[in-house]
């Protein structure tokens, strides 16, 4: 191995997901920058490297210097230390204040910064607040660097190493050294795997007890994350062997010690094996809907004829008979399921509801699991509706919900829209805040996809029988008109719909199948109509949005954002002459224009998982962008920008809860793992005006006839009928 030492003249690529780097480093001995290439995390131009690795030819770019470890070297001098503090790197320092601070500390400049940041506060013009911004801007600048040394110098994957930093923060590297199992409850991505190889490498026994615990709570973990609510006992052993080595008799030993910890709980004689917070959560919501159905609901003095005098006057709505008999039942429940598919008067039974509690002085709260999902609410309703996280004053600091048993929600009828999407712990903290003596209506199409989180909780509580559930199923006449509810509809029943055009000269319609088998020309297709024939006739960038099962593949998210961005947003000067090369962040360059979406909830910047905004200004020079959502401006920096994607193309995944203009549906053979008809009927029901469906007839009939929806482990089913 060869030893080379110089300062990082300019990084001409970063892969912001693994931190591979190329870039240019100038070398006392050599008058002209090398090039060096390797795993570089945490690096900023102009610090002074040193580093271990060997010189390669490369058929195309000669002799490149391919690192395999490296080591920062901070600058000692006044001229190097305040040039390193005002180059930029650390967010918050600009020249001038780095001025200020090598003025006032000197040549112990850094090391005040990182050791004793609160004496920042001794400087005239730094205060409190611009403190803890240098102070966390430096952690985050070098805690990474120095995980990711430690993780290769124990040749260990660097994959995980920002997922671990954003966890742990500064105090990272003392958890790898010191608990490396704690990984595996903290950090399920990187997990078991990671952990366990610091662990053998420091020494750590194969049979060692921590070891086989730790492996049970990251396979535990790994279910909840594929939806599971529990685990059988002999899949959890079997996993846990693979992973570990262990025998019965280790096994069994480390899940009764972790029983004892409370970290995990059994359920019928060790045949379920649950993590504590699932299983208080799954049994919590049974015992609280059990107990609200124990109270007897008060009698409103209220008629049929009232009721529709009522719903006629403030809304201008006839009801059907359906619709009708409903609202009248609804009166005598405490708990009640609302179900049904597209054009079937949901939304309408909704706003009959409200009107219904209004003329009997009841308080009445909306929610919905979505931020899109909360705003779809509140139009159709004309009435204030928020997320579920809000409603229950989530702080996420903390991982606390302000509200609870303790202070419950200030509400006579708490009505759920889109509740399909609610998970098993959401659920859980949903009704132990609804008042016992409140009505909970749940709204929702047991159809769609199950929640993104573990359990089937809308499914469960329908199939236990506990709970009146009213299911709408006549579709109202202009519906019925809708090529796109009659083929939903179709596919909800597992009937082909038509999908060839009877007549070319019937005009426009709104559903359309264009088929090919390629995925490769499956994206060129979609990037056409996207760029031309849809645009044309809807102008918004919100009014189109392409949907596909996956994420991988030709026909995946990542290939066909990239695609379309580069169609309908490409890298060029505009004709202001303004650059829009945009920013990188995790492989993804965002520019003025793009179509981006919020990956999860942010509490401070009032945005939330799946919330769509377009990129309204990039401002290269400070490293941040600016994101207009529905007209609020919300500020990214640099180390903000992961919560970020493009969402010219998002998963039908995350497509739940929200309604587009236009439709725009991958679909191949490729998507195979995931062709189902519940995603086939989410998709198709989030377009209003146009739906097409690019792909394979061969992949439509496979998700047609696939109604073996995943088998969730739940038992909240069981548990609310006994």
């Amino acid at each position: 191995m060869t030893k080379i030492k110089g300062v990082l003249h300019k990084i001409t690529y970063k892969n912001e997901d693994n931190h591979y780097t190329i870039a240019r480093l100038k070398i006392h001995e050599i008058k002209e920058p090398i090039t060096i290439v390797g795993h570089l995390a945490g690096v900023a131009e102009g610090e002074m490297l040193s580093l271990i690795g060997k010189w390669v030819s490369h058929a195309k770019y000669g002799e490149q210097f391919k690192v395999e470890s490296f080591e920062v070297t901070l600058p000692s001098t006044l001229a190097d230390i305040k040039k390193y503090l005002g180059s930029g790197m650390i967010k918050g320092i600009g020249e001038s204040m780095a001025k200020k601070i090598v003025d006032y500390f000197k040549e112990e400049s850094l090391e005040i910064i990182e050791n004793e940041p609160h004496r920042l506060c001794e400087i005239s013009g730094i205060g409190k607040s611009k403190m803890l911004n240098v102070s966390r801007a430096w952690d985050q600048h070098h805690a990474i660097r120095k995980v990711m040394q430690f993780l290769q110098a124990n040749g260990i994957g660097i994959a995980h190493a920002s997922a671990i930093i954003n966890f742990y923060g500064k105090d990272a590297l003392k958890i790898l050294k010191e608990r490396p199992y704690q990984l595996s409850k903290d950090v399920p991505e990187a997990g078991f795997e990671v952990a366990d190889a610091i662990a053998l490498k420091t020494g750590t026994d194969p049979n060692d007890p921590e070891r086989i615990k730790a492996s049970i709570i990251y396979i535990l973990l790994q279910n909840e994350a594929n939806g599971h609510v529990f685990i059988d006992s002999l899949e959890l052993f079997t996993k846990c062997a693979r992973l570990t080595g262990a025998d019965e008799e280790q096994f069994y030993f480390a899940l009764l010690k972790l029983i004892q910890e409370l970290d995990v709980v059994e359920e019928q004689g060790f045949k379920n094996i649950y993590t504590r917070k699932m299983y208080r959560a799954e049994t919590g919501i049974a015992q609280k809907i059990k107990a609200m159905l124990s109270i007897p609901v008060p009698d409103y003095g209220i008629d049929e004829d009232e009721i529709t005098f009522e719903v006629l006057n403030r809304l201008e709505l006839e009801l059907s008979e359906e619709q009708s008999d409903i609202v009248r039942e609804l009166l005598s429940h405490r708990v009640t399921v609302i179900t049904g598919g597209p054009g079937t008067g949901k939304t309408t039974l909704v706003r009959a509801v409200c009107a219904m509690f209004a003329k009997l002085n009841k308080t009445v709260i909306l929610g919905a699991p979505t931020g899109r999902a909360a705003r779809r609410l509140s139009q159709v309703t004309d009435k204030k509706a928020s997320t579920l996280h809000r409603m229950l004053l989530y702080d996420p600091d903390y991982d606390f919900f302000g509200r609870n048993q303790d202070t419950p929600l200030d509400a006579d009828v708490v009505i759920v829209d889109e509740a399909s999407m609610v998970d098993t712990l959401l659920m859980y903290h949903l009704i132990l805040a609804v008042p016992f003596n409140s009505v909970l209506i749940l709204v929702g199409d047991i159809f769609q996809l199950p929640s993104v989180g573990p359990g089937n909780v809308l499914s469960d509580i329908i199939n236990s029988g506990m709970v009146k559930t009213f299911s709408l199923t006549k579709i109202f006449r202009q519906a019925e008109l809708s090529p796109i509810i009659v083929n939903a509809h179709c596919i909800r029943n597992g009937q082909m719909p038509v999908l060839e055009r009877k007549n070319k000269e019937d005009g426009l319609s709104e559903f359309y199948f264009i088929e090919n088998n390629d995925p490769e020309r499956v994206v060129k297709t979609i990037t056409e109509l996207c760029s031309s024939r849809i645009k044309n006739a809807f102008s918004h960038i919100d009014e189109i949005q392409v949907l596909t099962p996956m994420h991988k593949g030709e026909a995946g998210t990542i290939n066909l954002n990239q695609k379309l961005q580069q169609a309908l947003n490409p890298s060029k000067k505009n004709n202001n002459h303004a650059d829009r090369s945009g920013i990188e962040s995790m492989g993804v360059v965002f520019r003025t224009g793009d179509k981006v979406m919020h990956l999860k909830n942010n509490y401070e910047k009032d945005v939330f998982n799946g919330d769509i905004g377009v990129v309204d200004e990039v401002i290269k020079s400070e490293n941040r962008l600016v994101v207009d959502y529905d007209g609020r401006l919300v500020e990214y920096d640099i180390l903000e920008l992961e919560e970020l994607t493009l969402a010219y193309a998002i998963s039908v995944h995350k497509s739940q809860g929200s309604e587009y203009s236009a439709v725009v549906i991958a679909l191949t053979t490729m998507h195979y793992p995931l062709l189902q008809r519940n995603l086939l009927y989410t998709a198709i029901t989030r377009g209003k005006e146009l739906v097409i469906i690019v792909g394979s007839k061969r992949a439509f009939e496979i998700a047609l006839n696939n109604n073996r929806t995943d088998m969730r482990m739940s038992g909240l089913c069981e548990k609310m009928k006994n």
